[in-house]
């Protein structure tokens, strides 16, 4: 079997992978608790929650972290393998821990309540991770005119 695609060579792609995941399923989770607690709010007011049309800001900021990663997702873990399989795994596992790491810090730069605009802090975040997937993407482009 070529090292690329041995599983061994892989654990450092794979954890990424996976944490990611797992990131994705927090973020799925994060939603149900803001909407448990907001419905319950509602109720003790002897007021209807309405999930998708009442612009309640804790809201609105948990669906924009789930949506935003899961926007994301498909470029990132397409890019990541590519990468790992092609490029090489060490590339991939750090270029990846770095785009986990922008992952994580979007929740915490977007705050519990979205406001009017998006704060500027937000950057903070995105730029990292458009940086690594401009790297996985120009580190195959790279590795494609070279053969």
């Amino acid at each position: 079997m070529p090292q690329a695609l041995d599983l061994a060579h892989q654990t450092g792609p794979i954890c990424v992978t996976l944490a990611y995941l797992l990131l994705y399923y927090a973020t799925q989770i994060h939603i149900a608790r803001v909407k448990l607690t907001l419905a319950r709010e509602h109720r003790e007011r002897g007021e209807q929650f309405d999930r998708y049309f009442g612009q309640d800001r804790r809201m609105l900021a948990a669906d924009r972290i789930q949506l935003n990663m899961l926007e994301h997702m498909p470029p990132f873990l397409v890019l990541l393998w590519l990468h790992a399989i092609f490029v090489g795994p060490t590339g991939a596992t750090i270029a990846g821990a770095i785009y986990l790491g922008s992952r994580l810090l979007y929740p915490v730069v977007i705050g519990p309540r979205l406001g009017r605009g998006i704060r500027a802090a937000v950057l903070l975040a995105t730029v990292p991770g458009y940086l690594v997937l401009v790297y996985l993407t120009g580190a195959l482009v790279v590795g494609m005119c070279s053969t």
